[in-house]
């Protein structure tokens, strides 16, 4: 929705505008002695980050200041609730980014993030065999989900490029693949030794997925967050696994370390 200011001016200040060159939309009021200006509002092309909010200074300059937590719009309905890292529900998420950017320069502004979607609910803690048997279900799942993707774009094609149906496709038509299914973690490790090579492009193919902003070969918290924010409220273990993933604990995750937690041995780079 267009921002644009209208404005009161005598016919001596509309003339001084236009002489400018500035484009306007005038219309004539009454008496002839004033007229209505609409003048676009610079905000209205000029972008700024989740939490924050354009601002015309004194001289009419855009820049991005940090939104007011209250001035959000409300949620909708229960969907619309998240929860950050402080472990408290937000209304919505531009609740959440508001808030951590008012902190902006603080231990605690710092550490905010997105954790889940939903209100914030009691997590168990993970424990070590399930940390253990995490990346097994992931390798699988991620599998299953790029196989879902072909199937789909042999219906509708859009959803992978011609390179990668190639790729997906000596997968799905191999008659050793595990199916998707309820299965146990000794069958998923049976599974992964005997047809590892099915599992390098899934786990490849993510990673290239999530590093787009920028696409540096390294995964920041927002990068893994499309991925991590949907699997916490089901997963107990996600976030305990994508900090293990870190193992140099430089806050983000590189491609190798991003391989080495799901077993695929360094070789060649295939996405």
């Amino acid at each position: 929705m267009s921002k644009a200011r209208a404005v009161l001016m005598s016919e001596e200040e509309l003339e001084a505008l236009v002489n400018t060159g500035e484009d306007t939309d005038d219309e004539k009021v009454h008496g002839n002695l004033f007229y209505v200006v609409c003048v676009a509002d610079p905000c209205d092309t000029f972008r700024c980050k989740r939490g924050k909010t354009c601002k015309l200074d004194d001289g009419n300059k855009p820049s991005c200041v940090c939104q007011v937590p209250s001035e959000c719009p409300p949620s909708l309905n229960e969907l619309d609730h998240v929860c950050g890292t402080d472990n408290k529900t937000y209304d919505t998420s531009c609740e959440l980014f508001a808030t951590k950017c008012n902190l902006e320069g603080t231990k605690k502004g710092h550490r905010l993030h997105l954790d889940y979607t939903g209100s914030c609910k009691l997590i168990p803690p993970c424990l070590d065999p399930e940390l253990i048997q995490f990346p097994l279900r992931m390798r699988d799942w991620l599998k299953n989900v790029l196989l879902q993707l072909y199937e789909h774009d042999t219906t509708s094609p859009g959803f992978l490029t011609p390179k990668q149906r190639l790729r997906v496709k000596k997968i799905f038509e191999s008659e050793r693949r595990l199916h998707a299914g309820d299965h146990s973690v000794e069958l998923l490790e049976r599974d992964f030794e005997k047809n590892y090579h099915m599992y390098i492009y899934p786990v490849h193919w993510q990673f290239a997925q999530l590093d787009q902003h920028p696409s540096d070969r390294y995964l920041s918290h927002s990068e893994l967050a499309p991925l991590r924010v949907p699997l916490v409220p089901m997963e107990h273990c996600t976030s305990l696994f994508f900090q293990e993933c870190d193992s140099d604990k430089d806050k983000q995750v590189s491609f190798k370390e991003w391989t080495s937690c799901f077993g695929i041995k360094e070789g060649t780079v295939i996405f």
